[in-house]
């Protein structure tokens, strides 16, 4: 009799998994990228901020960002382009991020290989630091591992089987999991800058009380600008200086960690203490400070009382040896700037080791603990803040941060002028308008300033009370116009005898030039 029941069934394939939808995939990748920067600032917050993958690719990027690049970044945005760079960083990585976990809908596989290149750059980037150790590679490895962690568990959760895809299970496993990702992120960030801030520089500056030089400047003369009249204050407030550097966040280092290091070729290699260098009798010096990155016309200059020694003084005490040529200055965060050794060395240039600005500690973003200021140079080679270390050494045996990146070597200040008021463009009343705006010639003096009026005959301005040879002076002209638009131009000549030119250069390599031209109309 033949054997009856239900014919044997061939064993059943495994459910297929499905295809994560494209929001939830794209999320993935985003919060994983979250994760990642977090769990890095986490840790960088206990060793070093810039050890943060974020900044120190931040950083990288403006180390190998062309100079006509980052001119172009100042010109535009002026003290926000790292901003605009942080900004456009942090789009980028969203972008590519959610691209990732697209790519990654139906396996974690191109997203995690993604995260992989992501911490791989940003361990690069870390090691290529001057300023950070082999501890600080902790700090984009932890980032890595968090967001190929995170990827992989945000990627589980939303990706069931196909045959309880319709359960909801998957949906609220994915908004649990990513709940717990953005509530993670966001403490471990608030916790890396807590870190951070711990070794905050603000309180030390406070402690550090007022700076009283043994010798002050002479008082700034009346008449010595016509901020009335449209030029600045001849003295600039320590919030209105300008500042032109590298650094993607402000370093961070107290009065009492501070120490300065000079050696190379040197009788007698010395350090020196904050306390050390203030307890010597300090001096101020009233100083203009011009940017190369200064344009015809540009923002760039500033004036101020600064107060500190005298830089000769710490390196006559190490002993200069014969064959010395260049300054080699490093600042805590690794920037490098060469300083010619006779200029560092002249009493007359009066080079400083600055501690302060304008009656108070140097403001963190301005350098302190303290800086360099070495009058009738530009900043790049004389003006380095967070100054750690002072090698004295030749052009040939060290090369310092813009040098290699083209610009001049000895980079004197030229005399130049600029027309602040009107500004361009500006619409005036017809007849008598006043010409207003300033000159410099570091360690010269302005001479004379001259305007004219759609390219018409010279006419000499009038001039501030000249402070000194080391600062900028004020002048102003009146002109009669009658209803139309006009060209006013503007040159100075200095105490050599010297005019500037009117040929147009850019500041590349070692500044700009021509006559600063704006046009107005009358009605």
């Amino acid at each position: 009799m033949a054997e009856t029941g239900t014919p044997p069934q061939a064993p059943s394939a495994p459910p297929e998994r499905v295809r994560l939808r494209a929001w939830v995939a794209a999320l993935c990748g985003v919060l994983a990228l979250v994760a990642a920067l977090a769990a890095g600032h986490l840790v960088a917050g206990l060793i070093a901020v810039n050890a943060s993958p974020y900044l120190a690719v931040g950083n990288g990027a403006i180390d190998l960002t062309p100079v006509e690049l980052k001119d172009f970044a100042v010109r535009t945005f002026g003290t926000y382009d790292k901003l605009v760079l942080l900004a456009g960083m942090a789009l980028v990585l969203v972008v590519v991020s959610a691209l990732a976990g697209l790519a990654s809908r139906r396996s974690v596989w191109p997203g995690a290989v993604v995260i992989t290149l992501f911490g791989v750059v940003g361990i690069v980037a870390v090691a290529a630091r001057p300023d950070l150790g082999a501890a600080a590679l902790l700090a984009p490895l932890v980032s890595l591992i968090a967001g190929a962690a995170v990827f992989v568990a945000l990627h589980r959760a939303a990706r069931p089987r196909a045959v309880s895809a319709a359960t909801g299970t998957s949906r609220r496993a994915f908004l649990t999991t990513g709940a717990g990702v953005v509530v993670g992120s966001a403490l471990a960030g608030v916790g890396g800058q807590a870190l951070a801030g711990s070794k905050n520089a603000a309180a030390s500056r406070a402690a550090v009380g007022p700076l009283v030089p043994a010798r002050t400047a002479p008082a700034i003369p009346a008449g010595a600008d016509f901020a009335g009249l449209g030029t600045p204050s001849f003295l600039t407030p320590n919030p209105e200086f300008y500042r032109v550097d590298t650094a993607l966040t402000v370093p961070q280092v107290r009065a009492e960690d501070w120490s300065l290091r000079v050696h190379g070729m040197v009788g007698r290699e010395r350090r020196y203490s904050y306390q050390d260098i203030r307890d010597r009798p300090l001096v101020e010096r009233t100083i203009t400070m011009t940017c190369v990155s200064n344009e015809v016309g540009g923002p760039y200059v500033s004036t101020a009382n600064f107060i500190g020694i005298d830089l000769a003084d710490l390196l006559e005490e190490a002993g200069v040896q014969p064959g010395a040529e260049q300054l080699f200055a490093t600042s805590v965060d690794g920037w490098t700037s060469g300083t010619p050794v006779p200029a560092a060395l002249d009493r007359e240039l009066v080079g400083m080791l600055a501690l302060g600005m304008n009656g108070e500690p140097l403001p963190l973003e301005h350098g302190f603990p303290a800086r360099l200021v070495i009058p009738g140079l530009y900043g790049y080679v004389s003006a380095t803040k967070w100054v750690v270390d002072l090698e004295v050494t030749t052009w040939r045996a060290r090369r310092a941060y813009w040098l290699n990146r083209g610009w001049g070597e000895q980079a004197p200040i030229k005399t130049q002028s600029r027309i602040d008021f009107p500004k361009g463009f500006a619409t005036l009343p017809a007849g008598t308008v006043r010409i207003s705006g300033v000159a410099w010639a570091q360690h010269t003096g302005v001479a004379r300033v001259e305007v004219r009026v759609n390219n018409g005959p010279w006419q000499d301005a009038t001039l501030s009370r000249e402070v000194n040879v080391d600062t900028w002076r004020m002048w102003y002209a009146e002109i009669t116009v009658p209803a139309g638009t006009h060209q006013v131009s503007c040159r100075a000549t200095d105490r050599s005898g010297y005019t500037q030119t009117q040929e147009r250069a850019g500041t590349v390599p070692d500044g700009a030039t021509g006559w600063h031209t704006i046009s107005f109309t009358a009605k």
